[in-house]
């Protein structure tokens, strides 16, 4: 009798529960905001006077392609690692792309070594591709936060991870969309090197900035 009466209590006080929408739905609200405000900032500081020139070269192309798809597989996987009972296998859906887009960068600096000699593996000092990719990447950030915090964030590491991945990933892409910085070994050191920078910190702030207020009242 305890047991009926308890399931009757739990039918008269339940609420309706609305279900997170799929990784796919959340995908497409994230970039209505992450693709206007990236457009933004690329119109203010003026897009590069070459892209037309540079959107026929296959390797630019090639680069900047896998670029935002690492961003947006990345995203896939945040929102999918916020649904309880979906595959982990999502968290490895970035890393196709993430493995071919740093090959490609790989390739393109022995093009640039062939072409250029030493001189192609020279680095000079350009930190500002931090900047610029954490300027394009913040309101993304802020708003890939805000929607993971809405799913049940069980891994807040890797979640944070991924959605960091995502935010960076786009910033990259648009930081190319007005920087002319096109030689291999400088986009792989200062370029990738702020995504996985960026993406590194994500993750050890993970537990913070993703607790799951669920798990927090049960303990």
């Amino acid at each position: 009798m305890q047991t009926e009466k308890l399931i009757r209590q739990l039918a008269r006080s339940a609420e309706p529960v609305r279900p997170i929408a799929s990784p796919s739905r959340r995908l497409a609200a994230w970039l209505l905001i992450a693709i206007p405000f990236m457009v933004m900032v690329v119109l203010i500081m003026s897009p590069r006077p070459d892209l037309v020139e540079r959107l026929a070269d296959p390797r630019y192309l090639a680069e900047q392609g896998l670029a935002l798809l690492t961003a947006l597989s990345a995203a896939v996987a945040a929102f999918a690692m916020v649904v309880p009972g979906m595959s982990p296998r999502w968290r490895l859906l970035p890393v196709v792309p993430a493995v071919m887009w740093l090959a490609t960068l790989g390739a393109g600096c022995l093009a640039d070594w062939r072409r250029l000699g030493t001189e192609a593996l020279r680095l000079t000092q350009d930190a500002e591709c931090l900047l610029y990719i954490s300027l394009i990447g913040s309101v993304p950030a802020l708003f890939m936060l805000w929607m993971l915090r809405r799913g049940a964030p069980l891994r807040p590491g890797r979640t944070a991870l991924m959605g960091a991945l995502a935010a960076a990933g786009l910033g990259a892409f648009g930081l190319r969309l007005f920087h002319d910085e096109d030689l291999g070994m400088m986009v792989l050191v200062w370029q990738v090197g702020s995504v996985m920078l960026l993406a590194g910190a994500a993750w050890l702030a993970g537990p913070w900035i993703l607790r799951w207020r669920h798990r927090e009242a049960r303990a």
